[in-house]
Parts: C-alpha cells; structure tokens; sequence
C-alpha cells in the first residue's frame, strides 16, 4: 500500500495495529491463556473495561500517528523541507542499509528523553497519566496515549525526516517494527530466554519485562529498544534482573 491521502495513513495504522496487538492477544490472552498463565508476569489479568480503556486511547492515537506522516509528505509546502527521498540507492547502498539500525537508536534516545520529560511531576497529569493507568498492561495498550503524549511519540516522524535522508523502504520497517516492539512491551509475557537480562548482550536490550515493572511501578526504565541510557543515567530499576529470573524460573505446578 501506498498512502496517498490522511484515510491511508489511518487505515494503515489501525490495520497494523490490529493486526499485531490483536495477535498477540489472541496467542496470549485466548488461545494459549490457560497453559502459560503461570509464566505471566503479572499472574492477574486485566478485566474487560482496561481492555476497552487501551483500545479507545489507541485508536484516538492512530489519528496523531496518521497525521504525522500526511503533513510530512502529502503538503508539498512541507514535504520539501524533508529529506524524504525516491530510489532507495539514491544515496547508496551502505547508506541505505545503516539507516536502518540508525532510526532505532534516534527513535530510543529521543523516546528515553521525552519519557522522563513526560515523568516530571508537572507533566505526568499533562501528558503521561493516561498510559499509566494500565498499570498491569496487555498489548492493547501499545498505543493508549492522551492527544498531548500521542503528539510527542508521533514527533519522531517529524524528528527523522528532517534529520535523515529516508525512503519509503526505511519508513516502512521503521514503523513496523516500532509497532511489533511496543506491543511486545506490553505483551505481559517474555519471550527472551533465561538469563538474557545479564548476558553479554542481553543487558543493553529491553525486555517485556523491563517495561512491565515501569507500568507496575511508574518509576524507572524508560527505555524502549535498549537499556544504554537507563544504565547510564542509572535509571533501570535494581529489582529488574531478579524479576527476570523469577519470572522465566516459574514452574507449572498445576
């Protein structure tokens, strides 16, 4: 699909986003509920009105997220002050593919950053509260934001178009795998293995469960891809790693 109007950019938004949280809810949540409820990380389910609560912010976010790239690329007025570019290899190859993993780690400083900004006392009522109401989140809530937050996440369209050279192949992965990772940080089950918290590699990515006790706790980890600048603003929560191990050590005594 190619958007060429704000009613594409909304339908594939909202496609995407019921399509991913959807099944993930339908794997977790319904059809595999009974045989790893054990291995929740919160063992309580949501009841039906949180449900209802993170599909109404989403979607009244899918708008904000639609808009973003319906100003940035359908005025031209606009659109000419971006980078945004035709031809993938326009800027050549090894461009085209380090602008990939380039997008993440803009999309995690800039997340981490406006993240404790929006945990500031003044600017939790503001921007912040609605999302912390899922306090033991199901993937539903991946996007249940307010307008003002919902402004301030689509802001990283605006951000990379401005500072990066990118193509619609760049847009499209970039998008995709933002929506797969936030609804995998809300899933409310974690997928890495044992051990993976402390491991060579493991300790600089977030995990479900990471986000899972920012939700429970409303304080630290505010990361979202990766944990570099929680540990180096000393901001990851020292029960982390425990938790992780608890969580993935649960046996089945049913």
């Amino acid at each position: 699909m190619n958007p060429k109007t704000f009613n594409d950019f909304l339908v594939l938004v909202t496609f995407r986003y019921f399509l991913i949280a959807g099944l993930a809810y339908l794997i977790y949540y319904v059809w595999l509920r009974k045989k790893i409820a054990f291995k929740k990380i919160q063992l309580a389910f949501p009841v039906g009105k949180d449900y209802r609560r993170e599909i109404f912010y989403s979607l009244s976010s899918l708008f904000i997220f639609a808009a973003a790239p319906s100003i940035m690329l359908l005025i031209p007025e606009i659109k000419q002050h971006t980078q945004f570019y035709s031809g993938h290899l326009s800027h050549g190859a090894l461009y085209f593919w380090l602008a990939f993993p380039i997008t993440f780690i803009v999309h995690d400083t800039y997340f981490y950053f406006a993240h404790r900004f929006m945990h500031l006392p003044k600017m939790f009522e503001i921007f912040h509260v609605t999302h912390h109401k899922s306090t033991n989140p199901s993937p539903w809530a991946a996007f249940a934001f307010s307008i003002p937050e919902a402004i301030v996440e689509a802001g990283i369209f605006v951000l990379l178009l401005l500072i990066m050279p990118l193509c619609k192949w760049h847009l499209f992965v970039f998008f995709l795998v933002q929506m797969i990772y936030n609804v995998y940080g809300h899933l409310g089950w974690e997928v890495y293995p044992k051990g993976f918290s402390k491991n060579w590699f493991g300790k600089w990515i977030n995990t479900s469960v990471n986000h899972n006790l920012h939700h429970k706790y409303f304080k630290g980890n505010y990361g979202l891809y990766f944990l570099w600048w929680d540990r180096i603003f000393g901001t990851i929560r020292e029960d982390y790693d425990s938790v992780f191990e608890e969580v993935k050590s649960r046996k089945n005594n049913c």
